[in-house]
């Protein structure tokens, strides 16, 4: 008998992005132009919101987002909030396969802390829209992203474990915020594991000064301890992604030398996992699941381009990774969210919502 969840993550979820509206690119460019204000782009971004919430309703989603309308980023508009935390215009942007993103960054200027962040009011703008019959998801960068892609000034901490304790201080204060505004699900994105997954990330972490086990705990300790005094009824997932810029990656290699650490060390209450492609590896990694209530969410459906998988060949690969976990723990998403940055994957909007209703048709088949 296949276990209902009422919580999240659900049979048929997604990782929280979509394509922004032309309305709202259009109103972003008039704000930087001058010809708008912060003001009015807020209440574009409201409708837009709401339209959102109830397109997802009406295809059958249990879990609904914002899609991550207001942000341009999907981490740096959450991190460059924080107490200690400031954005810069970089040298270079981020590079990606055969593209680079925008020239911006973040960097750690002073004591980190959690206070007065702008996403609270996002998150209940949200909630408002949810309604009670569905479940107001949000999502926020891991705190590894701030170490992984911020630049920690000598000034403000010359000592790592320092920046790490602070770092966790502040993100259980950030989880308390949103569960005080009413929020259940809450997913961690996290591009950072992707180090452990190939040669260039093996370089990577040497640049930082640390040996691969030595990040790995670092890694660890810094989600479980972020969630550790999570309120019973709040459900907290975390993304693993390879990077998601205009329907290119950053990293490749399967999960198995972050395996252990990934599969039997982490508290989450679930995990969205990168299977699209060749380039995330085998499903044998999830032997190292050793709890039946860790919910794998296997992301077998890309977001990158709009052509539809067949749901026959996608079945199949539930079924072989139902030989390393439990079936009732698997459930089935997009490999990753449609924009996690404001320019969005390279498909039409018709597209993004096939690939939404083709993971909701596949999972009704295989979990009836």
């Amino acid at each position: 008998m296949t276990t209902t969840l009422t919580k999240g993550p659900f049979k048929a979820d997604h990782v929280g992005s979509f394509l922004r509206p032309e309305r709202i690119k259009q109103a972003r460019l008039q704000v930087e132009n001058g010809e708008m204000t912060k003001k009015q782009l807020r209440a574009i971004e409201d409708e837009e919101i709401r339209k959102l919430v109830e397109k997802q309703k009406q295809i059958g989603l249990k879990a609904v987002t914002d899609g991550e309308f207001r942000r341009a980023w999907w981490h740096f508009d959450f991190l460059s909030e924080l107490v200690g935390v400031e954005l810069y215009e970089a040298e270079t942007g981020i590079q990606f396969h055969g593209v680079q993103t925008k020239a911006h960054g973040i960097k750690v200027t002073g004591k980190l802390d959690f206070n007065h962040h702008p996403m609270i009011e996002d998150y209940k703008f949200l909630h408002q829209a949810a309604g009670k019959e569905h479940v107001a998801k949000f999502t926020i960068p891991s705190p590894n992203m701030l170490f992984f892609r911020g630049h920690i000034e000598e000034s403000a901490y010359s000592d790592t474990d320092v920046f790490f304790a602070d770092l966790v201080k502040t993100y259980q204060k950030a989880i308390q915020a949103f569960y005080d505004a009413g929020c259940r699900y809450l997913q961690l994105d996290d591009t950072a594991w992707a180090v452990f997954f190939s040669e260039k990330g093996q370089e990577q972490i040497a640049s930082k000064g640390f040996t691969p086990q030595e990040l790995l705990k670092r890694f660890t300790d810094a989600i479980n301890e972020s969630i550790a005094h999570k309120p019973d009824d709040m459900v907290i997932t975390m993304h693993i992604c390879r990077g998601n810029f205009q329907s290119t990656y950053t990293a490749s290699g399967g999960y198995e030398n972050a395996s252990k650490a990934i599969f039997s060390q982490l508290n989450v209450d679930g995990l969205f996992l990168e299977f699209d492609d060749e380039r995330s590896g085998g499903f044998e990694p999830l032997r190292h699941v050793k709890r039946d209530d860790l919910q794998i969410v296997l992301g077998l459906i890309t977001s990158k381009f709009g052509d539809l998988e067949d749901p026959e060949a996608l079945k199949k690969r539930i079924a072989e990774a139902a030989e390393f976990v439990s079936l009732d723990q698997i459930c089935l998403s997009p490999q990753c969210g449609f924009a996690s940055t404001e320019e969005g994957n390279l498909l039409t909007e018709e597209q993004q919502w096939d690939k939404v209703k083709h993971v909701i048709s596949i999972s009704e088949d295989v979990w009836k």
